[in-house]
């Protein structure tokens, strides 16, 4: 009887224990809830991982986890971990950082060697000129003259060469602090832009003008906010050499080398990035040639030294405008306008990828063979998505 009551006692205080124990513990199922909550609200990685340690008990060992790091076995430079939203999770990227390629989380690094959308593609079968350039034949026959409707269309892609050039984290970390670039990636594209005769049944439907652009690019990557300009960045600056010609023989023969820059600026304010304001700055020096094998010396006074693009993505549409000018006493320039909303947004079961694209352009410099001719046309046609 003594042995039961003193079972009794002894039970009746291990279970007091127990619920003092379980009711003074921060860690009831109600604070852990709440603790796991405030560990998953840190948006630094650090921060977080010590949270959780704490709560687990465990000890903490500081390590950096964001940032520029080279890695422990092979010392190759590691790519920077995106910004986070509010919720920590990943920030989407932008058109630009989509454009470019300029996702830094490394698990991410999957695309050198593969095609991306350099400028628009797009196949235009309306393609109206009120003024084609009646200089040029179109064939040997003298009589052989351009329709004023033809078809304009162009194929232009990039591929990554060669990513994060500057591998040594040291420097590129000097690099970052000294000049803000956050990495240097090599780039090779090409564009392709053809201007075809189909409706000239009588002179066999030639193709007009084709222009062929090989392009050795470098960009250097910013991503970086620009002061007191409300979240617009700075995305990225591009050097390069640029070659342009349509390929034939003289008189008709143009041709010029360049070398070529631009500087990418973009505001975002739609949900997950997906609307932005872009503005790219391009300019260009051309490179000198020969009086005897220069097929068109005057040709920068009408093209001038660099051209100004504007592009709105604002609810699946996409508007655009680019503007030129030779900055001489005459003032010869261009400027084009365009839109394109994708296929999908007329009806679901329509292409998602490929839009309706109107374009307008009244200037010189439409293509190397009417660079000194003026050209107002109004296209209309269809354009791959390239923002999607």
């Amino acid at each position: 009887m003594k042995r039961l009551k003193y079972a009794t006692t002894f039970s009746a205080g291990l279970a007091c224990f127990l619920i003092v124990i379980i009711t003074a513990s921060p860690a009831t199922a109600t604070g852990v809830e709440e603790a796991l909550a405030r560990c998953a609200a840190m948006t630094d990685n650090a921060a977080r991982l010590k949270c959780y340690d704490e709560l687990s008990g465990r000890e903490f060992t500081p390590k950096e986890t964001s940032g520029i790091l080279p890695d422990q076995q092979t010392g190759v430079l590691d790519i920077q971990t995106p910004s986070k939203d509010a919720a920590g999770q990943p920030k989407a990227l932008s058109v630009m950082e989509r454009h470019w390629d300029m996702n830094r989380e490394a698990k991410k690094e999957r695309n050198t060697f593969v095609l991306w959308p350099y400028r628009p593609c797009y196949f235009l079968p309306i393609a109206y000129n009120s003024s084609p350039n009646k200089d040029a034949d179109l064939d040997f026959d003298p009589k052989a003259k351009a329709l004023h409707n033809e078809v304009k269309f162009q194929i232009s892609f990039k591929f990554k060469l060669w990513r994060d050039i500057i591998r040594s984290a040291a420097i590129q970390n000097m690099i970052t602090k000294t000049t803000g670039i956050r990495g240097v990636d090599l780039w090779v594209a090409y564009t392709q832009q053809s201007f075809w005769q189909l409706y000239n049944s009588d002179y066999s439907a030639p193709f007009r003008e084709t222009n062929y652009e090989p392009e050795l690019l470098l960009n250097f990557r910013f991503q970086q906010d620009i002061p007191y300009l409300m979240g617009t960045k700075l995305q990225f600056i591009n050097v390069g050499f640029n070659h342009q010609s349509n390929g034939r023989s003289e008189p008709l023969s143009r041709s010029w080398n360049r070398i070529v820059a631009s500087v990418g600026l973009e505001k975002s304010f739609g949900p997950e990035n997906q609307e932005t304001f872009g503005l790219l700055l391009k300019t260009w020096v051309r490179v000198p040639e020969k009086d005897e094998t220069d097929d068109n010396p005057d040709l920068t006074d009408y093209t001038g030294y660099g051209e100004l693009w504007g592009t709105l993505y604002w609810k699946k549409q996409r508007f655009a405008v680019m503007l030129r000018n030779n900055l001489r006493s005459d003032n010869v320039g261009a400027v084009q306008l365009e839109w394109s909303m994708p296929l999908a947004t007329i009806h679901q079961k329509l292409a998602r990828n490929i839009s309706l694209y109107v374009q307008y352009f009244n200037g010189y410099g439409e293509s190397l063979l009417d660079y000194n001719k003026s050209t107002n046309r109004i296209s209309v046609g269809l354009m791959l998505a390239d923002w999607l």
